[in-house]
C-alpha cells in the first residue's frame, strides 16, 4: 500500500525476524496467564542464578563512581586491548598486538562489521547450518549464500568435504566453535582440513591475483569448555591462517555477562583497521566504565580462572543432569535422543514425535507442532533447530542451561515423560 507512509521496502521489508523472539512470545503469553514455564530458549544467564563476578562488578561501579562516562577510544580502551592480548596468549595460545584487537558492543557489532569488511554485493558467503545469525548477516550484507546443512552423525559441525564444492565461489566462511546451537566443538583433525582447504585454495588466489578467501571464526563461547573437551583455533593449529582468519570472542559468556556488552575481534592489522572504522560510524563502542573495568578485571587472570573453574562447574553440572535425563527418557522407548555435552551453555536434543497423536487425536505433523505440544504439555520451552536455519521438518532442538536452577532439571525430566507417556 504506497499511501501508507510507515511501509519500507527492499532490505527492511524483507529482513526475517528472530524465531526465537517469535517463541518467546508465546512463552511469555503463557507465564503471564500464570502458568509454570520452564524456558530453555535463551542462550543467555540468569543473573540471579550466574551472577557476573563480583569483582567485575565493583569495577564497573568504581569506573562510574570516577566519572569515567563520556566516549571511549573508538577502537577500544589502550587498557582492554592490551589486557585481552595477554589473555589471548596466557589462555588461548594466540599472539595478537593490541593494535590488532578492536573492541565493541559485544559479539554482534564485530560480525555485522566483519561482513561489510570482507563481503561485497553478491559475494558468496558459505556457512553450516544449524548455526546463530549467519543468514540474517549475509542478507544484510547483500551476500549470496551457500548453506551446508550439517547432520547429527558429526554432531552437527562442518567437514572440509562439506566445503569443499563452494569453496571456489567463496568470499567468506563463517564458522562457530564451540557451536551456538548446539554445544559441540571441532575435532583438530576436522579442522586442520578446513584450514588447509582454506590455504590451498589461498594459494591459487594469490597465483591469480584474486580476492582472498576469509574464515570468520567466532569463538565466543571457547573459555566454556566440559570435562575432557578442548578448544582448537585455526591460527594455532596453522599459522599461515593468521593472514585469513578473523575472530569474534569477548566476556559475554565466559564470565555470563551478556548485557555488559564487551567484545571484540582480532585479525590481520588490515582488516582490523577497516573494522573499526566501521564500527566507529555505527558507534558499536562498548561502554567506557565496562571496558575499564573488564581491563582491571582481566589483568587478574588468577581470579578469571577461579570465575571460570565455578561457572563451568555449574553449567555442566545442569548440562550433564539434562543428558542423563534424556537419556533415561531414550531407555525407556521413548523416541528422544541427546548428543553428550561439550561446551557452552547448550544440550542438543532431539523429539522425533512427527506423526504421532496426543491424547485427543491430534497429530503432531509438523515440528512446529511439537514443539508446541512440548510447551503445552510438558511446560518446557525449547529451540528447534530451523530458528538456526536447518530444515523446517528437522527433529532437534537447542536446549539452553543458564536460566536454569539446578533444582529444576529433574522436574523438567518428569514433566517431559508425563508428557511423552501421552502420545500414541
Amino acid at each position: 500500500d504506497k499511501s501508507n507512509p510507515l511501509i519500507v521496502y527492499n532490505l527492511a521489508q524483507n529482513i526475517i525476524g528472530s524465531e526465537i523472539i517469535k517463541l518467546a512470545a508465546d512463552v511469555n503469553e503463557k507465564i503471564k496467564q500464570g502458568e509454570k514455564i520452564y524456558n530453555l530458549t535463551i542462550g543467555d544467564f540468569n543473573s540471579k542464578v550466574f551472577p557476573i563476578p563480583a569483582e567485575l562488578k565493583k569495577l564497573i561501579i568504581k569506573a562510574y563512581e570516577d566519572d569515567q562516562t563520556n566516549y571511549p577510544a573508538a577502537d577500544g580502551m589502550p587498557e582492554l586491548r592490551q589486557a585481552v592480548s595477554n589473555l589471548l596468549k596466557e589462555r588461548g595460545d594466540l599472539n595478537y598486538k593490541p593494535e590488532e584487537i578492536a573492541i565493541a558492543g559485544g559479539a554482534r557489532p564485530v560480525i555485522y562489521a566483519l561482513f561489510l569488511t570482507l563481503v561485497d554485493e553478491g559475494d558468496t558467503v558459505v556457512f553450516p547450518v544449524p548455526s546463530w545469525n549467519n543468514n540474517h548477516y549475509a542478507y544484510l550484507s547483500h551476500a549470496k549464500q551457500a548453506v551446508i546443512e550439517t547432520t547429527a552423525e558429526n554432531k552437527f559441525m562442518p567437514t572440509a568435504a562439506d566445503i569443499k564444492p563452494h569453496i571456489s565461489k567463496a568470499t567468506l566462511i563463517a564458522l562457530c566453535s564451540p557451536l551456538n546451537p548446539t554445544g559441540t566443538t571441532f575435532k583438530k583433525k576436522d579442522l586442520e582440513e578446513i584450514c588447509d582447504l582454506i590455504l590451498e585454495e589461498n594459494t591459487k588466489r594469490i597465483a591469480a591475483n584474486k580476492k582472498p578467501l576469509y574464515l570468520m571464526y567466532d569463538q565466543i563461547y571457547w573459555a566454556l569448555t566440559h570435562g575432557d573437551t578442548k578448544h582448537y583455533n585455526p591460527v594455532s593449529l596453522r599459522p599461515e591462517m593468521k593472514n585469513y582468519t578473523v575472530f569474534v570472542d569477548g566476556i559475554s559468556k565466559s564470565l555470563a555477562s551478556t548485557g555488559v556488552r564487551v567484545g571484540w575481534t582480532m585479525g590481520p592489522k588490515p582488516i582490523i583497521d577497516k573494522m573499526k572504522s566501521i564500527l566507529t560510524h555505527i558507534g558499536a563502542w562498548a561502554p567506557k566504565p565496562e571496558q575499564i573495568a573488564a581491563a582491571a578485571y582481566l589483568n587478574n587472570l588468577n581470579e578469571y580462572d577461579t570465575f571460570l573453574s565455578d561457572i563451568k562447574s555449574k553449567v555442566n553440572a545442569r548440562l550433564v543432569g539434562f543428558y542423563k535425563g534424556f537419556q533415561s527418557l531414550k531407555a525407556e522407548g521413548f523416541k528422544v535422543d541427546v548428543i553428550a555435552p561439550e561446551a557452552a551453555i547448550y544440550l542438543t536434543v532431539q523429539f522425533s514425535l512427527h506423526g504421532q497423536s496426543t491424547a485427543d487425536g491430534k497429530k503432531l505433523n509438523t515440528t512446529a507442532d511439537i514443539t508446541k505440544y512440548i510447551l503445552d504439555e510438558g511446560k518446557v520451552a525449547l529451540v528447534p533447530f530451523y530458528a538456526f536455519g536447518a530444515s523446517e521438518n528437522s527433529s532437534w532442538y537447542r536446549l539452553s542451561v543458564g536460566t536454569c536452577k539446578l533444582e529444576d532439571v529433574d522436574l523438567i525430566i518428569e514433566n517431559l515423560r508425563a508428557a511423552l507417556k501421552k502420545l500414541k
